[in-house]
């Protein structure tokens, strides 16, 4: 099994944090244009674009959570020293995977064979 360099390591750790960031302002921003949003009184038409702008505005938060998660975790993956290390295989995860999609945890083969018992197991 192949390590990173430091630098490697370090280039994806401030991808992280640069992605943190955004998240974190991308969250921030929704919030903000929620609250300003009319959500009171109005016809049924009204409510109706009320109750799917609450809908969107909650289905965006919980994605936006879901994807500081991983950041989080791949930050904490970097201290402890298991960063590209993949959770299926153990193998190191490919270098160019981890440039578009630092916060991954699976290698390209680990994420087929999970897909694949994903499958097997929705039957």
């Amino acid at each position: 099994m192949k390590s990173f360099t430091g630098s490697f390591i370090q280039e994806c750790k401030m991808q992280l944090l640069a992605a943190k960031t955004e998240i974190m302002n991308r969250v921030r921003n929704s919030r903000q244009e929620f609250a300003t949003l009319d959500k009171s009184g109005g016809d049924e038409a009204d409510q109706t674009m009320a109750l799917m702008a609450e809908n969107d505005f909650l289905t965006s938060q919980a994605r936006l959570k879901e994807l500081l998660l991983e950041v989080e975790f791949a930050l904490a993956r970097i201290e402890s020293g298991r960063y590209g290390i993949c959770e299926e295989t153990e193998e190191t995860i490919e270098t160019d995977r981890l440039k578009a999609i630092p916060w991954t945890r699976l290698s390209i083969e680990g994420a087929e064979i999970r897909e694949s018992s994903r499958r097997r197991f929705a039957k």
